[in-house]
């Protein structure tokens, strides 16, 4: 059963709100988190809790339970010269920066015009609705490992060199 420091593997098919697939994860390559350290959305962490290996369950996720509405403040521009002179800028090009509180901030490239750099530091998914068509095929406790990495080791997880 889904808990907090439990491994799930599941598969999934995200689309939004006009039913376009925007990620998957298949049974080939299920996806692994650790249930309770924050790796996947709050809205579909909190639908899972309970269920079972086998639950199929179709989950919508409202953008305050997924990743936040559009913050107008995180939309900026910038001038070509900000950037380092061999940076072939291109529209979706994403980097990071420093928020100025030393916090990585990861921005998009959203339009170029000219000197004029439009950057978006929303999350690409902020605002939308998500839509989760979730199966649940393994769970198993976590590694004590595991627990103190706060992530989940192995196949469809994080492997440590």
């Amino acid at each position: 059963m889904i808990k907090q420091g439990t491994v799930v593997s599941m598969t999934y098919r995200l689309t939004n709100a006009a039913g376009e697939e925007l990620d998957r994860a298949d049974k080939n390559e299920p996806f692994s988190y650790l249930h309770g350290a924050g790796q996947i959305v709050p809205g579909l962490e909190k639908a899972l809790v309970g269920a079972l290996v086998g639950t199929q369950k179709k989950v919508v996720v409202s953008p305050e339970e997924g990743y936040g509405e559009v913050e107008e403040h995180l939309r900026t521009s910038a001038k070509r010269n900000q950037f380092p002179p061999d940076a072939e800028l291109t529209v979706g090009m994403r980097f990071a920066a420093d928020d100025g509180n030393g916090q990585p901030i990861i921005f998009t490239v959203t339009e170029l015009v000219g000197e004029d750099v439009s950057l978006d530091g929303n999350h690409p998914l902020a605002g939308e609705t998500l839509h989760f068509d979730v199966e649940v095929v393994e769970v198993r406790e976590a590694t004590a490992e595991e627990l103190q990495h706060g992530h989940a080791h192995g196949p469809g997880g994080h492997h440590h060199d």
